[in-house]
């Protein structure tokens, strides 16, 4: 991923905290041998003495190299700001790792895992506080193509270049619209710095890259090679959502239980909403949530057609009482675990529109439609990153988000969506 040649950029001045080896080297030292050392009494032979001790040792060592993995994978991804990945990374890696100890009912000892977990998350929190965080990038620009679209990328410094000359600043990178026509001596601009060891850049990627976004202009620009993403991860991720969903259904019953009596008590009407709406492949399907708004009474319309009727507004008057609860907390959603099990949603992926809206984007969006070549989603990175819209300028920036997504579907990609869904239901943010 572009993404990661940008963090190793010779551009920035890279502090040694960045450094892997100087991660790990912290990381073994502080969260590893100092828990274990100081449950042997200070006494490396103490380590081995006991089977307790030794497993202990070997577990806080995978929980912290698979932490740093974890924490270094996240911020190769757009919009990362290390610190708020140091959690989610840690606690995560030291959950597998004692799930795999009570699994397999190794001997262990619960202070070592609880001080290590300690110590790796203060010691990365440190790390991020000197040493990662948010460098503004500095780029030459060559003076070709579109080059107003970079205006306005946050983090960045743009120095438009007036002549062909390399930069004179140590390390600093050029962007080139490359689908532009360039003249000669800009193309040999271009060689000079490739020998140099000057890294260049598309600015379309550059872009993507930064903002987390993928603007498709024409059809031969999509970088998977086909419309369609990658098959064997879209298998797996269909087993893993049904297992999920298996999982969690018995144990949200309650919460369930719950909602459906607040809902008929708070305003009359189902407990359930249902919806059409366009899905995989632009198959219609009918969506379950949890009703949050009034019902009309029959035949009475709210004074707009059909197609600003399944428009959410900003303080919609339609909203209940329990309704915008659920709303900002998210708990509406829980219902579609049903369009899940019956394999028409996923956990994560492009939100689902309704018909009418879905329609009124396609014809005023070119490659609206291409956002159905993966299933709708529960969350998704449009919904992380910008929350709710509809009208049509919101919803082509948007768009550009749920194609990075598909051009980029991964596992790892998935965690991150999911560590921020759980971000955005405890503040609340994006919702209507």
């Amino acid at each position: 991923m572009l993404q990661s040649r940008l963090q190793r950029h010779h551009g920035v001045v890279k502090s040694p905290a960045e450094r892997l080896r100087v991660q790990l080297a912290i990381g073994l030292l502080v969260a590893v041998a100092l828990p274990v050392i100081a449950r042997a009494n200070f006494m490396p032979q103490g380590i081995l003495k006991y089977s307790t001790n030794f497993n202990s040792m070997i577990a806080v060592a995978i929980a912290v190299l698979l932490g740093i993995m974890l924490f270094r994978r996240f911020r190769n991804f757009p919009g990362v700001r290390a610190y708020e990945y140091v959690l989610p990374s840690f606690f995560t890696s030291y959950g597998l790792v004692t799930a795999v100890l009570l699994a397999f009912r190794f001997d262990y000892v619960v202070s070592v895992l609880l001080a290590s977990l300690g110590l790796s998350i203060v010691t990365f929190f440190m790390l991020c506080y000197f040493g990662l965080r948010s460098t503004a990038y500095v780029f030459h620009v060559v003076p070709t193509g579109d080059i107003s679209r970079l205006e306005g990328v946050g983090n960045v410094e743009w120095v438009h270049m007036r002549e062909p000359t390399l930069p004179a600043s140590p390390g600093s990178g050029i962007v080139v619209d490359l689908r532009a026509d360039i003249d000669d001596e800009w193309e040999r601009l271009l060689a000079d710095a490739a020998l140099e060891g000057i890294p260049v850049y598309h600015m379309k990627q550059l872009l993507e890259s930064i903002t987390g976004q993928l603007e498709i202009e024409h059809i031969s620009e999509n970088g998977l090679g086909s419309l369609a993403p990658n098959e064997g991860y879209g298998k797996l991720k269909q087993l893993s959502d049904v297992a999920a969903a298996i999982i969690l259904l018995p144990l949200l019953l309650p919460l369930l239980a719950v909602v459906a009596i607040a809902i008929r008590l708070d305003s009359s009407g189902p407990v359930l909403f249902r919806q059409q709406r366009m899905g995989f492949r632009g198959k219609p399907f009918q969506v379950y949530k949890f009703r949050t708004m009034r019902t009309l009474p029959a035949g009475a319309t709210s004074g707009d057609d059909e197609r600003r009727r399944a428009m959410t507004q900003n303080e919609d008057y339609r909203i209940t009482r329990v309704g915008k609860f659920l709303r900002r907390t998210r708990i509406d959603e829980i219902p579609q675990i049903l369009n899940i099990l019956r394999g028409e949603m996923s956990w994560i992926g492009p939100r689902p529109e309704a018909m009418s809206l879905s329609s009124w984007y396609q014809r005023e969006l070119p490659f609206y439609s291409y956002r159905h070549v993966v299933k709708p989603g529960i969350t998704g990175w449009a919904q992380v990153n910008q929350g709710h819209v509809a009208e049509i300028d919101d919803v082509h920036y948007k768009l550009c988000y749920d194609f990075y997504y598909i051009k980029y579907l991964s596992a790892w990609l998935d965690a991150l969506i999911l560590f921020r869904t759980v971000r955005t239901v405890i503040t609340g943010s994006g919702s209507k």
